[in-house]
């Protein structure tokens, strides 16, 4: 197999899965991750203020429409380095943002983003496609894009430790998912790493070790048993 995390390998998989992502994303966790992208979400709390917000690793722009309506005067950004991702999500992100939305596509990992410039970063389901020291690189630029005081929260997909419902998950994500994806997309091997991707990143407790040395106060939390972990916090 190829290095999985290898940034190219990483963009391709995203590149090919942009025309679905979305609908698998709610198909894999049961129709949770709407839920936990709610819940990720309210740990940044609401404000009128006139705040800059990025949306990291953004996807097809899933976080937006509640970010605008729970930071209604805030100026918004998004990046992602999916050529595809970018392209599908900005239709979206015109229509949420009246085509006020600063779309980048750039690598989060070596972005051209100011320092010290944002109130609030959010990310959702990207935390997975990083190895340890790519981690620690992004808690890095963190620190660096994010204001003194300014917020952060992100989710991913986990590996849940309930003896009874991790092998009921994985053979859920590892197999039928695949599966599913071959029916409705023809495509397995995609979704497959899916789960390949949640079974090595375990979970959000390594994350938060390796943010806490990079000036940021980081809690975690836990949704649907384990089923999805996050950090949220703020810079020190």
């Amino acid at each position: 197999m190829n290095n999985i995390y290898e940034p190219k390998f990483v963009k391709q998989l995203f590149n090919q899965m942009s025309g679905s992502y979305e609908r698998m994303n709610y198909i894999t966790s049961f129709g949770f991750s709407i839920r936990w992208r709610k819940q990720f979400l309210s740990k940044l709390g609401k404000s009128d203020k006139n705040l800059n917000i990025i949306d990291l690793l953004s996807g097809l722009g899933e976080n937006w429409t509640y970010l605008k309506n729970n930071f209604p005067n805030a100026t918004f950004t998004a990046l992602d380095f999916s050529d595809e991702m970018i392209a599908q999500s900005r239709n979206k992100g015109n229509k949420v943002f009246k085509n006020q939305l600063n779309l980048l596509c750039e690598d989060a990992l070596q972005s051209k983003l100011e320092s010290n410039f944002f109130d609030i970063i959010s990310c959702a389901y990207g935390l997975k496609t990083f190895n340890n020291k790519q981690l620690e690189i992004l808690a890095k630029e963190v620190s660096r894009i994010l204001k003194t005081n300014g917020k952060f929260s992100f989710v991913e997909v986990s590996k849940p430790k309930n003896k009874i419902l991790y092998p009921a998950y994985r053979l859920y994500l590892g197999k039928i998912i695949p599966v599913l994806g071959k029916l409705f997309l023809g495509n397995p091997n995609d979704y497959k790493m899916l789960w390949i991707y949640t079974e090595k990143f375990e979970n959000c407790n390594r994350v938060k070790e390796i943010f806490e040395k990079y000036h940021l106060k980081v809690n975690i939390e836990s949704y649907f048993y384990g089923c999805a972990t996050g950090i949220h916090g703020e810079k020190i």
